[in-house]
């Protein structure tokens, strides 16, 4: 079946770009033909949306921050292409897409027989578009006869963030959908209270494939060795986090070592934006005997890879990630909120058996949801 997947832009993120791998590598295991469809990372504004964009941006520069940067698209473009210079080889490499979409409504009917919606965020409007949002529920394919499904989409959040034109926008789409499925528990809740739909939990779909996947993704690029054994993968950098840091250097006598460049910070120098390749992030799993983090896929990772990890709650960019998906492994307490917090899970062991036998029970009902509805 030819399949066209709909998620959130490729660029520098490793577990956006990774889920966007695995679903795509698992829909082609099962024989079919799937291609993502690409949203563009750049921006691409009209002369009246330029002049908009300028002026909301030199009101808030004024009026609330004076460090703000005021870029132009030109400006914008130039700066996401550097900073992609390493993770985009691994998308050009390893996803089949459409390229730099902009607008669905280039997409024809005749193009695809099903569409898979989905995984990460692809359902936060903040994230994949909050003017079109609509298009993350296939408002393109209105009229058209093919399947619709979506798996593990995620809203992100426990509230719920949608305008009430868009809620009932985007419920009436969900209605055309031949099967729903939602990365989080709580989005279960939120599809049935919100949009009047019924969804089933299922695992991100870098949980489908098998820790070898990745080795064997890495191996074929041969990064060099990681530099340290405490990996560190910090969105979001503070005080408590460098505290958490310095305290399992100390008790478990490990060196630290960063897995990611500056991106989070808009106003760093572009050359210090700029991500280390995919396939060196994933090595830093192989390579690291704990993990801190407060990045959703980092958890994944350091599951997949079976290594000790504490998660810093990212209450910014949504809890509901990561409860749901500790709560699924009985890992509940490997979540801090705070550096004392931290300092009681560092020397509690993991139950990797328990873990992967949970693992091999959802990949199964995972699977199951895929091949049930995309006969």
């Amino acid at each position: 079946m030819k399949i066209g997947i709909v998620t959130l832009p490729l660029h520098n993120n490793y577990g956006g770009i990774l889920q966007a791998y695995a679903l795509q590598k698992v829909l082609q295991n099962m024989g079919h033909n799937a291609t993502t469809i690409d949203k563009s990372r750049f921006v691409k504004l009209s002369p009246l949306r330029k002049l908009y964009t300028y002026s909301i941006h030199l009101v808030k520069k004024n009026l609330f921050n004076k460090n703000l940067i005021i870029r132009w698209d030109v400006e914008h473009n130039k700066k996401a292409s550097i900073i992609c210079t390493h993770t985009y080889p691994f998308i050009q490499r390893y996803i089949k897409r459409i390229e730099a979409v902009h607008d669905y409504s280039n997409i024809q009917e005749n193009d695809f027989e099903a569409f898979v919606v989905g995984s990460d965020q692809v359902w936060r409007p903040k994230y994949f578009g909050t003017d079109i949002i609509s298009n993350a529920y296939l408002s393109f394919t209105k009229a058209w006869n093919v399947k619709r499904i979506s798996y593990a989409a995620s809203f992100g959040a426990e509230d719920w963030e949608y305008t009430p034109e868009q809620t009932k926008a985007c419920g009436d789409l969900l209605k055309f959908f031949n099967a729903v499925s939602v990365r989080e528990s709580s989005a279960t809740e939120l599809c049935k209270k919100h949009l009047g739909v019924d969804a089933r939990h299922v695992l991100d779909p870098t949980m489908l494939l098998d820790k070898e996947d990745y080795i064997n993704l890495f191996k074929a690029a041969a990064p060099p060795e990681s530099n340290g054994d405490l990996m560190c993968y910090i969105l979001d950098t503070n005080e408590e986090k460098s505290k958490i840091i310095s305290h399992i250097e100390e008790s478990l006598g490990l060196k630290s070592f960063s897995a990611n460049s500056k991106y989070e910070v808009p106003n760093a120098p572009v050359e210090e934006r700029i991500q280390p390749p995919v396939e060196s992030w994933l090595r830093g799993f192989h390579d690291a005997e704990f993990v801190i983090t407060d990045s959703f896929h980092a958890c994944v990772f350091s599951i997949l890879f079976e290594k000790p990890f504490i998660v810093y709650g990212n209450k910014e960019r949504g809890m509901a990630r990561f409860s749901s998906l500790l709560k699924i492994f009985g890992l509940e307490n490997r979540l801090a909120a705070n550096h004392k917090e931290a300092e009681k899970i560092i020397k509690e062991p993991i139950d990797w058996e328990k873990v992967n036998a949970i693992k091999k029970e959802w990949q199964k009902k995972s699977f199951d949801f895929l091949e049930r509805n995309l006969q």
